[in-house]
Parts: C-alpha cells; structure tokens; sequence
C-alpha cells in the first residue's frame, strides 16, 4: 500500500473513532439529562394536581433537548406554569378515576361478587388504559394546546397503537420496580419514562 493511501486510511480511521467518541458522550448526555428532568418532573408534582403538567413539562424539555435546541431549568418552569394554568384539573380527575378502578379492584378482589376475578382484570387493565393514555396526553402537549383534544387523542392511540402502549406499560414497570428495589433512584426513572413517552409519541 503506498504512503498515500495509509495515511487517508489512518485519517478516515481516526475520524471514525472521533465519531464513535462523540455519539457516545452525547448517548451518555441525553441518559444524564433525562434522569434530571425525572428529578425536576418529582419536584413539580410534589403537590401531586400537578403531576400530569409536570410530566409535560418534562417532555417538551427533553423533546428540545434530542431536537437540538437549547433548554435548562427556566425553560422547563415555564412549560410547567404553562401547563399547569391551562391543565390544572387533568391530574385531579385522574387521579380520580385511577381511584374509582382500584375501588373496583378491591370489591372484586373480596370474593363478595359474582365475576369477581373479571372484574379486578378488568380493573387492572383500565388503570393502565388510563394511565397510558394521561402519559400520551402530556408528551404530546405544546404550548398554547387544549388539554381535552389531546386527551381524545391519546385515548385514542393508546388504542391503536399496542406496541407504544406496552411500551409505556413496561416503562411503568421499570419505574415501580426501581422504586420498590431502589426508592432513590425511582426520582430519575421518571425522566427515563418521560423520554419514553416522547418516543412513543414520535411514532405517529
């Protein structure tokens, strides 16, 4: 091989590996950004009828974060006010109807009705439904946008698109595993569920 050509072999070479380098340090930035948005997403649904706009929150702000655009904690303050003032009921009557389906769960779970074993089945896969759907509801939302169409929305995709749902589902999972093995670490699980959500959402 002559000395021209090893040394554009040795360049390409080296070029690859700095490549290489980098997609790996931003894979690593990206992970470190979401377990921090799970930390701010924990904070802002501390009152808990902040929950949802928090999840929001977090998602528009790693949605900036993976489209190139610029973004730290006032940007994520601000989509929270955001969503918070447009969408303050959201939480409330989810929290609401998740409460009513583990009401269910628990009356069949009693032995006391006919179909009972049907019925906590059916409980369980409705609370999931429901909360798949609030988690497709707040990575969809935008600045500016109603909360009932996307609402609509994503009780609709939760039904069309199976594989992003059991996505979510498994997300869920991770996030209740982490805090039952790991209570600490459940704070930024939840950044890695908010980024799943975005994910999820990209699909359309």
């Amino acid at each position: 091989m002559s000395a021209p050509t090893t040394t554009r072999v040795r360049a390409h070479t080296r070029r690859a590996a700095v490549r290489r380098r980098t997609e790996r340090l931003a894979r690593f930035a990206l992970f470190a950004e979401c377990l921090l948005t799970g930390v701010w997403i924990t904070l802002a649904a501390l009152p808990l009828v902040t929950l949802v706009p928090a999840f929001a929150a977090g998602c528009a702000h790693l949605r900036r974060q993976t489209g190139g655009r610029r973004g730290g904690l006032r940007e994520f303050a601000g989509d929270l006010r955001e969503a918070a003032r447009t969408g303050l009921l959201v939480s409330p009557l989810t929290g609401a109807a998740l409460a009513l389906l583990a009401l269910d769960w628990r009356i069949a779970r009693s032995g006391q009705l006919p179909g009972g074993r049907l019925l906590a089945a059916v409980s369980v896969l409705g609370a999931l439904a429901l909360a798949v759907a609030a988690l497709r509801t707040a990575a969809a939302w935008r600045p500016g946008a109603r909360w009932a169409p996307l609402l609509r929305g994503a009780v609709r995709r939760t039904a069309t698109d199976p594989v992003g749902s059991l996505l979510l589902v498994g997300g869920f999972a991770a996030v209740a595993l982490t805090a039952w093995q790991l209570p600490p670490l459940a704070l930024p699980a939840l950044g890695a569920l908010a980024a799943a959500a975005v994910v999820t959402d990209r699909r359309r």
